[in-house]
């Protein structure tokens, strides 16, 4: 039985050392654990062989590892993955870091991870949420409403337990969530990433993204030094409100007059992320707006295609305005390149996923 176990997947060192010497084992055995859960990527406490049999069982009474594998994929043509990870998040629903086991009572929650090679790059694109608060008008996951925050183990289980794992190159929190709504434990999941008894991955190779919750924006600013992408989308008040109903509180104008407080001339980059649709946000008058609001910030701007979800009537950019906005743009200084769109034979657009396995949970008996 797994009740009450605490979760290793997640934990730092010195916290790894703190709950060996706990359950009266020596400090270095928080190390071993350590390198057992990062390096080699243990599934079982029983792996852990350099620890003594005892000291493994005294483990076992009282931790899980936490690795959780992915319940379904949907795999593209061009290579790419989309997982399906159960989650064991915090919420209404749950209190604390609990073995899977102990989940039966609650709903079954899920997220998404989308696997996306291309040439020597592989990126990984992680949720940090079930669900979003935000509401994007284009965005499936705000469809769902928010059910919850991961935990730090939730978020590294997607890395963790991916089979593609070792081919890694970049992550982006860019899938299901809003990273600045689960602050704490993406600060963890990266500090765990980038620390030497760990992953050892450069900031650089990791992306974090925001609406721009600005209070929590500045704390990861001043906190971590992994790149920002903020999600634009209109450059207007008025419009950008429509699209994002978090424009109301956390204005765009705003968000950016914070960024150019920070240096992004070195190490760390700045990006805004921009879907196009149509005759809407896609005109050379949005293009000025852009260069008005992004002047005097060290930034590049990511032109997104619109990946269609049910019941949202918005038309995406064809090629040639897409490509007019990106010349405007780079012709006034402002780095710009059209996404690639990748896995669009399978269920391209964040969140269609895992809204179809919960709809299908909730209609499958018992």
């Amino acid at each position: 039985m797994n009740e009450g176990k605490k979760v290793l997947m997640g934990m730092t060192a010195a916290e790894l050392k703190a709950a060996a010497t706990e359950l009266g084992m020596p400090a270095f055995t928080g190390g071993q654990i350590a390198q057992w859960l990062y390096l080699k990527h243990a599934t079982t406490i029983d792996e852990m062989t350099n620890i003594s049999q005892k000291n493994r069982e005294l483990l076992k009474q009282h931790y899980v590892v936490g690795a959780m594998a992915p319940i379904d994929c949907q795999r593209s043509q061009d290579g790419t993955v989309k997982y399906l990870f159960p989650v064991r998040c915090h919420s209404m629903c749950f209190t604390g870091d609990v073995a899977p086991e102990e989940a039966k009572e609650t709903p079954t929650l899920f997220v998404e991870t989308v696997f996306i090679p291309d040439g020597d790059r592989a990126t990984l694109c992680v949720s940090s949420q079930v669900g979003c608060k935000m509401n994007c008008l284009f965005c499936q996951t705000g469809k769902q409403g928010w059910q919850g925050n991961l935990t730090a183990a939730d978020i590294l289980n997607q890395i963790y337990s991916l089979p593609e794992r070792d081919r890694l190159t970049n992550i982006v929190f860019m899938g299901q969530g809003e990273p600045m709504d689960n602050l704490d434990a993406v600060l963890r999941a990266t500090e765990i990433l980038t620390a030497p008894y760990a992953y050892a991955w450069s900031p650089k190779r990791i992306t974090v993204s925001s609406v721009g919750i600005k209070t929590k924006l500045k704390r990861f600013l001043d906190e971590s030094e992994c790149h920002v992408a903020i999600s634009l989308h209109s450059p207007l008040h008025e419009q950008r409100q429509s699209l994002m109903p978090a424009e109301r509180a956390m204005p765009i104008a705003e968000v950016a007059d914070l960024l150019k407080q920070y240096d992004f001339t070195h190490q760390r980059r700045c990006s805004f992320e921009y879907i196009c649709f149509s005759g809407l946000n896609d005109s050379l008058a949005h293009g000025r707006a852009i260069v008005s609001l992004l002047k005097g910030l060290e930034c590049r701007v990511n032109l997104i295609r619109f990946h269609a979800i049910p019941d949202v009537d918005l038309p995406a950019s064809d090629e040639h305005r897409m490509e007019q906005l990106r010349d405007f743009l780079t012709q006034h200084g402002i780095f710009t390149t059209i996404r690639a769109s990748r896995g669009q034979d399978i269920f391209a657009a964040c969140g269609l996923l895992s809204t179809a396995k919960i709809k299908e949970s909730l209609t499958t008996p018992l």
